[in-house]
């Protein structure tokens, strides 16, 4: 039997083009021609000047040589080169490789051989680190200076042509375009490699365009909102941000430095509107100087992801005025893709249950077809009981393409037709799932599986606690015991036995820290606490 909707109904020009959000640019340079899009220092960019940039940059890289399916990798601060990238590399049909600048040198090197990079774009400022990247690597990519005069020491140039020199080569009425599927390639992540080397994570053009679009569904940006890059760019293209801004024709205002004094100055002088930022950030803010956040704007909104933030940080940072949502993802479904979605019904709880609330990661984004909590053994999905733990788990379009020349590892990711996160978690009975614990950070304590994450929660209460992280530390009896690495507020004081004290009224027993290190505590460029060294660290201190 003939189907009549297949009669004469096909796909053609007129009615089908790929989704990319690259095109958001084009449409609000049209429409916001001499808006400011960019503020970097004294520097603004008017949409048009922003447009005519990438397309000089796409022009002059397809001078140079580049075509569809190279790799053209950056390593910059937060910075408007970082934002033409985004546009200006994808344009060409290029897939944009933005590299960690608090990488080392042989990790660098491993980024640009592994993912074959042609072109390389690198702020002067991280001169000496590329030097020896490029030294130790097979690959001899052209090198692009980008020589940044904005809070930036003068540093050395290491490559064949300044980034401003290459575009004054380009076109800035290129009208070129290779995007003729919207499942071609779109950019290049690479993990953190704590286990190994990195791996390399592939995002399309339709996925980048649908987290960008469920960005804005969930937190919403308009024309006259002003956005403060706090989160680095390179982090899962910075979260989609810079097409999610674009599209809604925002201002953004480049920093370079991650610094609490220059984020909070920013908020009083940009008025700005909007940042997103790991609870790291948010407690450096928590803790400025007071005289200094009494001068911050009330009212702006902060969305915040990266790892499950305290209760006492949100219910703090909403006490001044800034409005916060929680969302989580990985660099593997492009960013975040779940939220804890606000119910009005809520406005009515007392300050402490609406923290905790926020608290949770939430539901999945429009634009995210599945977001569950499945036993990883049986693949079924785990009773909504808030206390049965499973292992969350993506299906849907805003899943990566699979890892970089890794078959096995994407094979294995994409087990039983879902991504698998390796976060642990429970689904309470409104459908909003609460991440326990990462799968290698839950502590087994005499048999029993104690969260590292609930205990975390708990210290951050404590008045003289500026952060804390605990891990697992062997034990001849239990097996292991909770380890809390602390760092205090200047000017406070605490002893160990006040904190397990502490601990011990606020928690189970079996779950208190049996061991407290004051320490200062490593971080990721994007403010995640690295567990992998206080791990090796206890291993020091204490041996096997």
């Amino acid at each position: 039997m003939s189907n009549i909707y297949n009669q004469g109904l096909d796909k053609v020009a007129a009615n089908s083009q790929p989704l990319t959000p690259i095109n958001f640019l084009n449409r609000t340079a049209d429409v916001y021609p001499e808006k400011v899009a960019i503020i970097h220092g004294e520097q603004k960019i008017t949409y048009r000047q922003y447009r005519n940039n990438v397309r000089r940059l796409a022009s002059a890289l397809v001078q140079r040589g580049v075509k569809p399916g190279d790799t053209v990798s950056i390593i910059a601060a937060n910075i408007p080169a970082f934002l033409d990238a985004h546009y200006g590399v994808p344009l060409t049909g290029a897939v944009l490789n933005s590299i960690n600048i608090r990488l080392d040198a042989l990790a660098i090197a491993f980024i640009l051989d592994h993912g074959e990079c042609d072109i390389l774009l690198t702020d002067t400022a991280f001169a000496p680190v590329v030097k020896k990247a490029l030294a130790l690597c097979s690959r001899k990519p052209l090198v692009i200076d980008i020589d940044d005069d904005v809070e930036c020491e003068e540093a050395e140039c290491i490559g064949d042509i300044e980034y401003q020199a290459l575009l004054a080569e380009g076109d800035e009425n290129y009208q070129g375009n290779f995007i003729v599927d919207e499942w071609q390639s779109l950019a290049l992540n690479y993990t953190s490699g704590t286990t190994g080397n990195p791996k390399g994570v592939v995002y399309s053009h339709r996925g980048a365009y649908l987290n960008a679009v469920g960005n804005n569904m969930i937190w919403p940006i308009n024309n006259q909102s002003v956005y403060l890059w706090t989160l680095p760019m390179f982090h899962c293209n910075g979260w989609c941000f810079p097409w999610t801004i674009v599209a809604m024709g925002g201002t953004q205002v480049c920093l370079r430095q991650v610094e609490v004094n220059a984020i909070v100055n920013s908020l009083i002088d940009h008025q700005v509107s909007h940042f997103c930022g790991a609870p790291i950030v948010l407690n450096m803010i928590l803790n400025a100087e007071t005289e200094l956040l009494d001068k911050v704007p009330r009212g702006i909104s902060i969305m915040t992801a990266g790892a499950p933030p305290p209760a006492t940080v949100i219910k703090g940072m909403e006490s001044r005025g800034f409005d916060i949502t929680q969302s989580y993802g990985l660099t593997e479904v492009y960013g975040p893709c779940v939220v804890s979605e606000w119910k009005a019904e809520w406005d009515q709880r007392n300050d402490d249950e609406r923290a905790a609330l926020k608290a949770r990661q939430g539901v999945r984004y429009p634009t995210q077809e599945n977001v569950d909590v499945l036993d990883p053994d049986t693949m079924k999905v785990v009773p909504a009981d808030a206390e049965t733990i499973g292992e969350i788990m993506f299906r849907g379009n805003t899943t990566m393409k699979g890892y970089l020349k890794n078959d096995t590892t994407t094979m294995e990711s994409f087990k039983g037709g879902w991504f698998h996160s390796g976060d642990l978690a429970v689904k309470h009975p409104d459908g909003f799932i609460e991440i326990r614990d990462r799968s290698k950070d839950i502590i087994i304590s005499g048999g029993e599986n104690i969260s590292s994450v609930e205990i975390e929660s708990v210290l951050y209460q404590h008045s003289a606690i500026l952060e804390a992280a605990v891990v697992a530390k062997k034990d001849e009896k239990w097996g292991e015991t909770p380890c809390a690495f602390v760092s205090v507020k200047a000017g406070k004081n605490v002893t160990e036995s006040e904190i397990i004290t502490f601990c011990r009224e606020h928690m189970a027993n079996f779950k208190v820290p049996k061991t407290i290190v004051f320490s200062e505590l490593p971080k990721t460029s994007t403010g995640k606490i690295q567990k992998f060294i206080l791990r090796a660290k206890v291993k020091e201190l204490f041996g096997d």
